[in-house]
């Protein structure tokens, strides 16, 4: 069965790729999307569920000596592609001890006041952001919401879940496969700065995405939920 579903993803992308030929100037979009759909497919079935080790070859996890080369291509591309957000302090990227990326979103520019919906002017941004991710597809994409300490505990916690699975989803809609995405809140636990005043609780309100290689041998730290 396992072989089969493999051969028909094979089948499907080979069709795909021959459709590039048409005359529609987005089919190379589209086919990409959609190449990256199936094959975020294919990663989700790839990693054992008890041993959290990587199965098949289908796509292959990055080898231990090769994961810091692949994470600096995708850092430059996110920078390049992302310049002028940090220019404008709306995103900052930080490039953490165990290669993963950081990218820190400023929830003022993404979300109006208590909204998980995001604003339209910010959504560029997020394409540009979820193209590089499509390239780079040996990782693991894990989208984290948290707020400032004004309202209820569980307020706040329910507001961070809808914001970071707001961002997950879009990241999912513009081609990131489903199969590479987690989403969770934090609400006001993890604060980067003091809510006594207006600029910290300013920076505490924040989405986070974290980037985590796929390491052969190391298939399910990946996965795991991002603690720094």
């Amino acid at each position: 069965m396992k072989s089969l579903k493999r051969s028909l993803a094979v089948v499907t992308v080979a069709a795909l790729l021959s459709a590039c030929a048409t005359d529609d100037p987005y089919q190379r979009t589209k086919t990409g999307a959609a190449i990256g759909a199936i094959t975020g497919a294919i990663i989700g079935h790839q990693v054992d569920g008890k041993s959290g080790r990587w199965v098949g070859a289908a796509v292959g996890a990055l080898a231990g000596g090769g994961a810091g080369y692949y994470m600096d291509n995708q850092q430059r591309e996110f920078e390049q592609a992302l310049a002028e957000e940090q220019r404008q302090r709306q995103l900052e990227i930080e490039r953490l001890r165990d290669d993963t990326l950081k990218l820190s979103l400023d929830s003022e520019i993404s979300f109006d006041l208590d909204q998980a919906r995001i604003k339209p002017s910010f959504r560029p941004s997020l394409d540009k952001l979820a193209g590089v991710l499509i390239k780079y597809d040996r990782t693991v994409v894990h989208v984290i919401g948290h707020t400032d300490s004004s309202g209820s505990e569980a307020y706040n916690q329910e507001l961070s879940e809808r914001r970071a699975e707001a961002v997950s989803r879009y990241l999912e809609q513009r081609g990131v496969p489903y199969q590479r995405l987690r989403s969770e809140g934090r609400g006001e636990l993890e604060p980067r700065e003091s809510n006594a005043t207006a600029a910290g609780r300013q920076l505490n309100r924040r989405v986070e995405i974290f980037v985590k290689p796929v390491v052969e041998g190391r298939e399910r730290e990946a996965f795991e939920s991002p603690r720094y």
